[in-house]
């Protein structure tokens, strides 16, 4: 099979085959396939040789934005092995940060945040839930789409008893949201961020303080939303204002509450099914994209079920 990988410059070329081609030995490794090139012309032979060709082709993409390391092939090879990704995906680029989809539920995912103005997202950690909601938070806000970002979460438990934490409002609930700010780093910049966080276009909030508010021209995510109360549930869908789009996350083996039953999460999905304007996607152990480890604990705490 012969294949002409669409690069601009000789960077590129490196970054995709690796220091002295350990990217392709590692492909080649994995896949059982034979690999060679001269510059940008690879022919690839073995039964995976379609696989590694696909692989090839999203490294190429990936080169684009940033410098690609090891593990980014691992897990490029790893989707292609096992997906049921389509042929031609739809991906998320920032200005900073070229997002790849890693599944077929991922696809769904971030589709449906494009197309509908509330999307739920439930299942289990590594999954890419928050961090492909926050991908679209900063894509839409560097289009102009919406003029804030906005992110919530309820602190600690779903009361929010948050008074014996040291600090103001904000570095009480900082720590509780501290993967979505690590997302923002990466598709932003530490820099950039502050300094929308210092002009109130990214605002940080715990659940309790979106009473009484109107959201427009906003991205809202609210994250851990399985450790809602109901009340607090529909008191945030509530909030959703003209312009804007809402992404709830969660995983509803992981509830806080006293009374799991009472999860905001898992009576929104009950009663908001039928509801055509909203999407509810669910993920499963096969879209981690964590360390293979992570898949193999969460398949077995789903066997205990």
């Amino acid at each position: 099979m012969n294949l002409t990988l669409e690069l601009s410059n000789a960077e590129e070329l490196a970054s995709v085959c690796g220091s002295f081609d350990r990217h392709l030995e590692t492909i080649s490794k994995s896949l059982d396939v034979v690999i060679n090139n001269k510059g940008e012309d690879f022919t690839l032979q073995g039964d995976n040789k379609h696989v590694a060709a696909r692989v090839l082709q999203d490294l190429v993409a990936l080169s684009k934005n940033q410098m690609i390391e090891i593990h980014d092939v691992e897990m490029t090879i790893k989707v292609y092995s096992h997906s049921d990704l389509p042929d031609k995906v739809v991906n998320i680029k920032t200005k900073r940060k070229f997002i790849h989809i890693r599944s077929q539920n991922q696809q769904q995912y971030v589709l449906d945040i494009k197309k509908k103005d509330c999307t739920f997202g439930i299942g289990p950690a590594g999954t890419g839930k928050t961090y492909l909601a926050v991908a679209r938070a900063v894509e839409a806000l560097e289009s102009s789409e919406v003029r804030r970002i906005i992110l919530v979460r309820p602190a600690v438990e779903a009361g929010e008893k948050l008074g014996f934490l040291p600090g103001d409002m904000t570095e009480k609930v900082d720590p509780y949201l501290r993967p979505i700010y690590d997302a923002l780093y990466e598709m932003l910049g530490f820099d950039k961020v502050e300094k929308l966080l210092e002009k109130n276009v990214i605002e940080v909030a715990p659940l309790a303080f979106m009473r009484g508010r109107t959201l427009n021209e906003a991205f809202i995510i609210l994250d851990e939303a399985q450790n809602t109360t109901v009340a607090q549930m529909k008191m945030f869908l509530t909030r959703l204002g003209f312009g804007s789009k809402m992404v709830i996350t969660g995983d509803v083996t992981q509830i806080d509450l006293a009374n799991p039953k009472q999860s905001g999460l898992i009576h929104a999905a009950k009663v908001l099914k039928d509801e055509k304007k909203i999407s509810f996607c669910y993920f499963e152990a096969k879209d981690v994209v964590r360390h293979n480890l992570v898949q193999r604990i969460v398949n077995a705490y789903d066997k205990e079920k």
